[in-house]
């Protein structure tokens, strides 16, 4: 049984009772409420594992609850799936520029919820896991403050150079393929070129100086880092 706690913020009766059921039967912790401003309240209250937020509310609107909760200190880490109406696509790709997860549109089966659920539970739990620094031969990585030190000197990388280095750095040894690179540091399925994974591994050899030599290339295949045990 999961042990997750789980808030929808949902007006329409029916689909709240739906949801609601369906989440419980899972082993979900679950709490329902109609409002975006009850739902502000109670995420703050609970500090809920996942909010399934739905986009057309009363009063205070589901794009506002997700600005809120993500300006929030209390808040911005919890992840929300919107719950979304057909025609909302400008609304979808505010909720998304603001810190949603996901979203699902109406209407939705169970089957769908539930696997949309747990991979943004998995997600979280992977980035909570992902969080420990990582030291392996001179290179020390901070997931946390997002610093890298190379022989004791920082290394500035941008956001993307980061998340590549630390996903090849937790695996030492372990070839990822290029597209395989481009998902699991972007999250979805985006369209990519071995040139585009390629210029990233330049820089982030050469900002790395002697340690770039920590990540090889494997033709014909992708990039692992050397396993330094």
């Amino acid at each position: 049984m999961s042990s997750e706690l789980v808030l929808v913020i949902e007006d329409e009766e029916d689909i709240l009772a739906m949801v609601h059921y369906n989440l419980a039967k899972a082993g979900f912790a679950v709490e329902s409420v109609m409002s975006g401003e009850e739902g502000l309240e109670r995420a703050t209250e609970l500090l809920p594992d996942l909010v399934l937020l739905d986009l057309m509310l009363p009063g205070v609107d589901g794009l506002e609850v997700c600005r809120r909760l993500k300006e929030n200190s209390r808040t911005a880490e919890i992840p929300i799936i919107m719950l979304t109406a057909k025609g909302e696509e400008e609304d979808i790709v505010r909720g998304l520029e603001m810190g949603a997860d996901d979203y699902l549109p109406k209407p939705f089966s169970t089957k769908v919820l539930m696997a949309r659920a747990k991979a943004v539970l998995r997600r979280r739990q992977k980035k909570a896991d992902e969080s420990e620094s990582l030291a392996i031969g001179e290179l020390l990585i901070h997931p946390g403050r997002n610093e890298v030190l190379a022989q004791g000197e920082r290394v500035e990388l941008t956001f993307t150079e980061f998340k590549v280095l630390h996903l090849l750095a937790s695996r030492p040894g372990w070839v990822f393929t290029r597209y395989q690179i481009v998902n699991e540091v972007r999250g979805e399925d985006y369209a990519v070129t071995d040139r585009a994974v390629d210029v990233q591994i330049v820089g982030l050899r050469k900002k790395l100086g002697q340690c770039g030599s920590y990540i090889e290339t494997v033709r014909g295949v992708g990039y692992r880092f050397r396993d330094l045990v």
